[in-house]
């Protein structure tokens, strides 16, 4: 493995241990040329899948990319950065299983939101926001009324911001 500090084409590796969720191993390395250590991750891959893109265009399967779009929709949200790679993990498995070695970005983007769904409900509307490209203030109402989050009279249960206080002088 090569270093990414000093780019020598060796390392040592120090430690090796499952991940949580056991669908990799992290390994602990260390460079001989320079002394830095660095964490690498090995998982399984059942089959090279290729993404095909609403344009037609076509890439290689990137979980990197999979496991930062779930980041992203879940940053600064109460949601642990393991369960992340869990479900980045479990979307990938899912995929690599599913015998198709050509996959719709649509499809993907349905299996996080899925995913989110079950995990954390505003990390779910940004990600919807994005994905299914979100114009007006009514698209996040549809969103949230597909949520079940309704009260009694029809109107989404939003939490209110609180009233400004007075400045006493």
């Amino acid at each position: 493995m090569r270093c990414p500090f000093c780019a020598n084409d060796d390392s040592q590796v120090k430690d090796s241990r499952p991940t949580e969720d056991g669908g990799a191993i992290r390994r602990r390395r260390q460079c001989p040329a320079c002394g830095a250590r660095f964490t690498t991750f090995e998982r399984v891959q059942l089959r090279e899948l290729t993404v095909v893109k609403k344009n037609g265009k076509r890439e290689a399967f990137d979980r990197e990319k999979l496991a930062r779009s779930i980041r992203l929709a879940c940053r600064k949200r109460p949601v642990p950065s393991d369960r992340i790679e869990q479900m980045a993990s479990g979307i990938a498995r899912q995929l690599e299983s599913s015998g198709d070695s050509e996959i719709d970005v649509r499809r993907i983007g349905e299996c996080i939101m899925d995913a989110l769904h079950e995990v954390d409900e505003v990390a779910y509307i940004r990600f919807a926001s994005v994905y299914k490209n979100f114009h007006e203030a009514d698209d996040f109402v549809k969103a949230v009324d597909a949520l079940g989050g309704l009260l009694p009279d029809g109107t989404p249960e939003l939490p209110l911001p609180a009233p400004p206080k007075a400045r006493g002088r």
